[in-house]
């Protein structure tokens, strides 16, 4: 496709795409603790209460709020946004940015407003930036979510670049590793949580998209890392965990190992990076995680 016209991104920005309304309960945080890799160990206590809803300990993980636009993914398939339209084909997670008001309850009934906050000219592609603000039935925050699409062939239309920040890990060896093993069927398993985006399922849709084969969703990559910190520096207490950003680097395939590195930069704050052991890159970089009390 043709890039837009710069008068159409910049009416885009700042518009409020939609508000949505979504009901979860302990049978959706467990679909998605399976569909992130949870447990690694069914038989150890402390990851067996992310799956096991009659434990008097059970737990929501906490990037299982990335899901509660649901609506948004519905809207990112009709390849229109604001009048910004794309083949969904060539759409891919760019960055993600999550921060946690307070533990996520068993159930809840969640109302999320999601607005474009930006739109940076890339050059290969167009990067729009959305802002996922979510609340509880009393109005309550439960968490704040910034999502980074980038949409592959619509750069080029004369916006600015906008940042290019980066987190500079210690050039020491990691403090913590961690490998974890997806599944081939992750991705069938993940989708599950309410993205049903064909790229990772379809192999032809995947062609489309230029990929060997279907990939799984940065997302999920995502939970896998947040459960390795949580592993590692939080005893497995979901409320641990504050906030969590990472970049989408390349795309994994479902089946490889996920290592994720981890470096204690202090006052709270790690420092991560995830490679996709078999074939030897980064798959999520510029990442941090911050620890609460």
């Amino acid at each position: 496709m043709e890039p837009h016209a710069l008068e159409t991104v910049e009416r885009a920005i700042g518009v409020e795409l939609l508000r949505s309304r979504t009901a979860y309960n302990e049978r959706d945080a467990i679909l998605y603790a399976l569909g992130v890799g949870a447990p690694a160990n069914w038989l150890a206590p402390d990851e067996l209460k992310f799956v096991h809803e009659l434990r008097g300990d059970f737990q929501v993980l906490p990037t299982f709020a990335v899901t509660f636009a649901r609506a948004l993914h519905d809207l990112v398939l009709s390849g229109d946004i604001a009048g910004i339209k794309y083949n969904p084909m060539m759409l891919v997670h760019g960055e993600q940015q999550l921060k946690l008001a307070r533990n996520l309850p068993r159930a809840a009934l969640v109302d999320s407003t999601i607005t474009i906050a930006d739109i940076y000219d890339k050059g290969s592609g167009l990067l729009m930036v959305l802002d996922v603000i979510s609340r509880d039935e009393a109005g309550e925050l439960l968490a704040q979510a910034r999502t980074s699409m980038f949409l592959r062939g619509l750069g080029g239309f004369g916006g600015e670049r906008g940042p290019s920040g980066s987190l500079d890990l210690p050039e020491r060896l990691p403090d913590s590793v961690i490998e974890d093993k997806t599944l081939e069927r992750q991705a069938l398993l993940y989708r599950l949580a309410g993205d049903a985006n064909p790229l990772h399922v379809d192999p032809q849709l995947a062609a489309i998209g230029n990929f060997d084969k279907p990939i799984l969703h940065g997302l999920c990559t995502l939970g896998f890392s947040a459960r390795a910190i949580l592993k590692r520096f939080c005893n497995n207490d979901a409320g641990k965990l504050a906030a969590i950003s990472a970049r989408f680097a390349r795309h994994v395939y479902p089946g490889e190992t996920l290592v994720t590195e981890m470096w204690d930069m202090g006052a709270g704050k790690i420092g991560f990076q995830t490679q996709a052991k078999e074939r030897a890159v980064v798959v999520l970089s510029r990442c941090s995680a911050q620890l609460g009390d």
